[in-house]
């Protein structure tokens, strides 16, 4: 099987019954877990109001993963950009670069991350988040350029410190963006199937060359639940299943334990649209589930994978991405 950098996007999901507290232990565990299996990159997104996500305040976990590790970069998947100042983003992963030099990514999306009430409280204007957002890209460039010193307003630390930027997106708008910045693109496709492959190649069709990089660099995230056996895979999957029905619900709540059915807990519509978003999950043991992800790799032709694994117990999620490790990592 192709062997292709692989990467962990965390949500900090809050468990049933456990303290959050528990959920950054959980994180900072599997973050230097991965650190030996080979995973590349350990991505905390940015997410508001929302009582199964725990990654609210980003910077400040992705400093706490860092400083638990030695060599796996850890980043954002994203920051939510136009919630925040493009200064202060510059500062404080200006701050975590200088901290933990060549190990922090800075993956920026438009969305909220939060209902609409939420985003007004963010003090997010939502009819020009779309419009700001490329402006506001430009603008935090700008700030961590060492091209900026001659300015009036610098980002201090910040200036001329190495933190990649990626743009995330979950659909054609991004790519777009992504090409004429010649940044490194990566795609919510966990949650946001249908467009991944028209994405993929606008990205690749009108890409620019840039100071950051030369050639198109895309990364897909998908959502992996594994197993020693398929029906321990679809047991502790249910927990996923469950976490994306009140999403689509409304009825949101912490990450339950896993059921041995999800018979009359979902409706047909529920069953149906949380098969639409899962569109990109690969549940079932490595036999099962490394073929259906070679044929994932070689369709997307994708340069990196992110692994989402939303699972309720601590060490069957853990030996979820030491499976995975064995058949992706480029490192082994």
């Amino acid at each position: 099987m192709k062997k292709i950098p692989i990467s962990i996007l965390e949500l900090a999901t809050i468990l049933e019954g456990k303290p959050i507290e528990h959920t950054f232990k959980n994180s900072l565990e599997l973050a230097q877990k991965a650190e030996q299996w080979g995973y590349k990159r350990f991505w905390l997104a940015e997410h508001h109001n929302m009582v199964s996500v725990a990654s609210s305040a980003t910077s400040i976990l992705i400093g706490y993963i860092a400083a638990g590790t030695e060599k796996i970069r850890v980043g954002s998947g994203g920051i939510m950009l136009p919630n925040h100042a493009p200064l202060i983003i510059a500062e404080q992963f200006g701050t975590l670069g200088t901290l933990y030099p060549n190990r922090i990514d800075l993956g920026l999306g438009r969305a909220p991350g939060t209902d609409p009430l939420t985003a007004r409280a963010l003090r997010r204007d939502l009819l020009q988040a779309g419009n700001i957002f490329p402006s506001q890209v430009t603008e935090l460039l700008n700030y961590l350029s060492t091209e900026n010193h001659t300015s009036s307003v610098r980002a201090v630390p910040g200036e001329g410190v190495n933190v990649p930027v990626w743009i995330l997106g979950s659909s054609t708008d991004s790519a777009y963006l992504a090409a004429a910045y010649g940044l490194p693109y990566a795609f919510a496709s966990h949650f946001a199937p249908s467009q991944l492959q028209i994405a993929l190649q606008i990205y690749r069709q009108n890409f620019k060359p840039s100071v950051y990089i030369s050639e198109p660099y895309t990364m897909a995230a998908i959502n992996v639940v594994a197993a020693d056996t398929d029906e321990k895979a679809n047991e502790i999957s249910t927990s996923f299943k469950l976490l994306a029905t009140g999403i689509i619900s409304g009825n949101r709540k912490p990450m339950q334990p896993p059921v041995k059915s999800m018979d009359g807990l979902w409706s047909e519509y529920e069953e149906a649209a949380v098969g639409q978003m899962m569109t990109y999950s690969f549940i079932g043991s490595a036999a099962t589930i490394q073929p259906r992800i070679h044929d994932f790799i070689e369709k997307t032709a994708v340069d990196e994978l992110m692994i989402v694994g939303h699972i309720y117990e601590q060490k069957a999620r853990l030996r979820s991405f030491e499976i995975v490790s064995t058949m992706l990592s480029d490192e082994k």
